[in-house]
């Protein structure tokens, strides 16, 4: 039985109850469930149930990668700067892969932890 199914038939029920009280609540309980069970049953042997999918962690709880972020770019400005007037374009380029790296390496670390 699909989710909007269950859904539709729980409504339904409770529709029930409110039209006929509460003195046949048990008896719309009763039809409800085994509604749900014939649904259960009734599923192909192959199919299986939907999996539960993992809950994301948001950003509040890795508070670490904007704060490299936010460095990453504040350090980069000078380091540019730095690097063109030194040594030139290949330096730069060298610069800004170190931080993209650093950056990269903290993603993925973080990935292979959960």
């Amino acid at each position: 039985m699909a989710a909007d199914e269950v859904r539709k038939d729980l409504r339904a029920a409770v529709a029930a109850r409110q039209e006929l009280g509460p003195e046949y609540e048990a008896e719309i309980i009763e039809s409800f469930l085994e509604k749900l069970d014939a649904a259960r049953v009734a599923r192909q042997p192959g199919e299986a149930a939907q999996p539960v999918q993992p809950v994301q962690q948001s950003r509040e709880t890795d508070p670490g990668g904007l704060a490299l972020a936010i460095v990453s770019v504040a350090a980069g400005i000078p380091i540019t700067a730095i690097a063109a007037n030194m040594e030139g374009t290949f330096a730069m380029i060298i610069c800004w892969g170190g931080l993209v790296g650093i950056n990269l390496a903290r993603s993925f670390s973080r990935i292979v932890r959960n």
